[in-house]
């Protein structure tokens, strides 16, 4: 009877140690699970933060320009970028103003504000091959239409999928087709320090502007308007990249 007793003991004993053995296996078990998911979640966070960065980095960086880099030349496809950011000014408002350099006395005036200098403009134009009209001035400006070689202005932006033609992007309230030159105006530019690039109408001092009208059909006699084309550009203050190919 005595010997009965001592085996249960045993085998209670023994199965005591069991379950104290398997209860410390499933903490530890447990504790793996939740440092593994701890190190997960950090990972995961860590992606997060540097994807954010990644992308607040992007942000002003569109088709290889951006504030560091603001215009891009590529001699052998005769283009060059610069880099923009929308006015929304003049989504509703009108202008005789395309882009206009950030710091220029004109700076708030265009519908693309730029970030590269207009006689970087002029320089990388002359780069590419570009010759320069040379026919306007300050006399003949309201007689003379802008004379050089023809140059195709598009714009594009990040998520826009594609280049979009000044034509479909800027409004002539009139339906005429915006034809820029190469007006050249690199003296009159530095002189008068208005940092125009692009002009709606014949200029004496943007680097290029439209040929379609004579300097004063917006400003002076009210002939057309121009504004940019909400229905298509993306909110203000947007990075644009704005590219001009040489067309000949």
């Amino acid at each position: 009877m005595e010997g009965i007793r001592m085996k249960t003991k045993k085998t209670l004993v023994t199965a005591i140690l069991c379950a104290t053995i398997l209860l410390t296996a499933g903490c530890g078990g447990q504790a793996s699970t939740t440092k593994s998911t701890g190190s997960a979640a950090a990972s995961s966070k860590a992606t997060s933060a540097a994807t954010s960065t990644a992308s607040n980095t992007a942000a002003d960086a569109v088709d290889g320009v951006s504030l560091t880099n603001p215009i891009k030349v590529d001699k052998e496809a005769k283009t060059i970028t610069v880099l923009c950011s929308i006015n929304g000014q003049y989504l509703t408002q009108p202008t005789r103003h395309a882009s206009i350099f950030k710091d220029g006395g004109f700076g708030t005036k265009s519908i693309f504000t730029a970030y590269g200098k207009p006689l970087d403009f002029y320089d990388a134009l002359i780069e590419i091959g570009a010759k320069e009209g040379g026919n306007m001035t300050a006399d003949n400006k309201e007689t003379t239409h802008v004379e050089g070689d023809p140059i195709k202005c598009e714009v594009t932006w990040n998520g826009a999928g594609k280049y979009y033609d000044f034509n479909e992007v800027i409004i002539d309230s009139n339906k005429k087709p915006i034809e820029m030159r190469f007006g050249g105006n690199r003296k009159a530019s530095e002189a008068k320090n208005t940092g125009c690039l692009s002009c709606l109408d014949s200029c004496p001092v943007g680097i290029i502007s439209n040929t379609t009208y004579t300097y004063g059909a917006v400003e002076t006699r009210g002939e057309v308007g121009f504004t940019g084309n909400a229905e298509i550009l993306p909110d203000d203050g947007t990075y644009v990249a704005v590219r001009y190919t040489l067309m000949k």
